[in-house]
């Protein structure tokens, strides 16, 4: 990957392979988060003057099997699992073909990292919002986990908008923003990073550059 790619686009995409801890040297024990990261080839590039913003799309992961319009866009560049858009000021320097590496990122970087949360299902007022529930005396036997009264009294006469209640809990897009690099493998496309990032083993994850692109 030529110098100029590798400063224009801030983001690769990368596949969460789960969580450890890894000693410091001054023997603080680290909570990281390790990401199989690329290599990630660009398979396309938009400009402000055609489509209206500056994009460099890229490829991750090797797809099983790829419909004729699919195999078309991607003209023999390989067949990728996922494909994602990354922004970028200018598209001048950047060439289909190119490959974006784990060596983008440096240790002590700061990385804003997307992915998709774990879904827990349907859930109560006490797993989603951490309420405390209901009384345990007084023959409350059936309320220790109900979310209580919820509506206003003479004004304004309805549940307001917003209301923390039961209901679907996880399974969305999430970012952790400022996580800081502590590890790169360039030779196993390997990114470790410090704390916890969004979504279950094998999870999708999108990993950009503080402060980059939106």
């Amino acid at each position: 990957m030529s110098k100029t790619t590798e400063d224009m686009i801030q983001g690769i995409i990368g596949k969460k392979l789960g969580m450890t801890q890894i000693f410091e040297d001054n023997g603080k024990a680290e909570a990281v988060t390790a990401i199989e990261t690329g290599p990630c080839l660009v398979t396309q590039i938009k400009t402000r003057d055609k489509e209206g913003y500056n994009t460099a799309q890229l490829g991750f992961g090797q797809a099983k099997r790829l419909k004729s319009p699919q195999l078309g866009h991607l003209k023999e560049l390989g067949q990728f699992k996922h494909l994602r858009e990354f922004r970028v000021s200018h598209t001048k320097g950047i060439k289909v073909g190119d490959k974006v590496k784990v060596s983008l990122f440096k240790v002590g970087d700061l990385v804003d990292i997307t992915g998709v949360s774990k879904g827990k299902g349907f859930a109560g007022v006490v797993k989603r919002h951490h309420f405390s529930g209901g009384p345990k005396t007084h023959g409350q036997s059936d309320r220790h986990r109900h979310p209580g009264s919820i509506g206003a009294s003479a004004s304004p006469s309805r549940v307001l908008k917003g209301t923390r209640m039961a209901g679907h809990m996880g399974n969305r897009r999430v970012t952790v923003c400022h996580l800081e690099v502590f590890e790169t493998d360039p030779a196993r496309n390997l990114l470790v990073v410090k704390g916890a990032v969004p979504g279950a083993k094998n999870g999708l994850l999108l990993i950009k550059k503080s402060g980059g692109e939106e």
